[in-house]
């Protein structure tokens, strides 16, 4: 049975990256509802997984088909923004008490295509000014990024050129903005310099403006693993999300720190392995990630992709990153 379900899922990864998917929108009506998931669901009182400790976290069901595929996420306060890869979103508060508030749907009011088919949408990553409030998604099958202002109307939009030889399944998979201004964009397969990791953006400043500089440089993920998504910690090194599929153990994913000190134009940096969430504990296509401090605590968040597929979960988990 096992092996079974890896190949149909295998199957449906290939049709999920042609694009070939028909695209739903949120009818009225829509529900969300939730429930609190262990760590290890054979260890409930487990919570540490290398230099992370588990908060808690959610399985996240939504009443209608559309719900799901959530692969980047902002978070502003209490305020959870998820962004599906078929340009949907769904946003809602979360309190002490884990119960979802003021739920909205909606999707993203533009994008490079305008038709039927994923990957006429296919948006993959997502950041945010907290200063202006603007919100930058990348498109990964068209190599875009667009700019939306804090109403959510589009205000600008480009195919960067250093982007433009990137794989149609390998464009903006992660991407955030610094506190600094700039933007650092990795692709999920499009190799770095040398053939090298993965191909990897700095902008100096915002990505959707021909005339901002921009350097070249590469990411190396774990052995197996492709980065899905990043986010800047407070002391301004970065989080990157990495993710593997096998047929042995479906998704496991690995959480590194990259040092923004090794990035030079043509290198390719690697960074420190700081968790891997693997069977036993709680294993999915983790695509999101999201960082903020709560008092002097620095709390990292991840949710998953559950494809839309009955054997997968979309999850919305909550760590502390505790000191080296």
């Amino acid at each position: 049975m096992r092996v079974w379900l890896s190949v149909l899922f295998l199957l449906f990864l290939n049709l999920s990256a042609s694009g070939e998917e028909p695209l739903e929108r949120f009818r009225s009506g829509a529900t969300m509802s939730v429930d609190r998931v262990a760590l290890d669901p054979a260890d409930p009182a487990r919570v540490r997984v290398g230099q992370l400790t588990y908060l808690g976290g959610l399985r996240l069901t939504g009443s209608q088909h559309v719900f799901g595929g959530f692969s980047a996420m902002t978070l502003v306060g209490d305020r959870f923004t998820l962004l599906s890869d078929g340009g949907h979103l769904v946003a809602f508060s979360l309190g002490s008490d884990w119960q979802p508030r003021n739920v909205w749907f909606g999707a993203l009011s533009a994008g490079p295509g305008t038709g039927w088919y994923k990957a006429q949408r296919d948006s993959e990553s997502m950041t945010r000014d907290p200063a202006t409030g603007r919100v930058w998604v990348g498109f990964e099958q068209y190599g875009a990024i667009w700019r939306f202002g804090p109403d959510g109307k589009a205000e600008a939009h480009a195919q960067p050129a250093s982007m433009r030889r990137w794989n149609d399944n390998g464009g903006p998979e992660s991407m955030v903005r610094l506190r600094s201004g700039a933007f650092i964009v990795i692709s999920e397969t499009t190799p770095g310099p040398g053939r090298k990791g993965r191909a990897a953006v700095r902008f100096a400043g915002d990505p959707t403006d021909p005339k901002v500089a921009t350097m070249l440089f590469g990411y190396q993920p774990p052995a197996g693993y492709d980065p899905t998504d990043m986010a800047e910690l407070p002391d301004g090194r970065w989080l990157v999300l990495n993710r593997r599929v096998s047929f042995s153990e479906f998704f496991t994913a690995k959480l590194v720190i990259v040092d923004p000190a090794w990035v030079r134009a043509g290198a390719v940096v690697s960074g420190r392995e700081i968790a891997t969430l693997a069977a036993p504990l709680l294993h999915d296509n983790f695509e999101a990630l999201a960082v903020v401090r709560e008092g002097d605590s620095t709390i990292v968040w991840i949710a998953s992709d559950d494809n839309r597929m009955w054997f997968e979960q979309s999850l919305l988990l909550k760590f502390r990153l505790e000191k080296e």
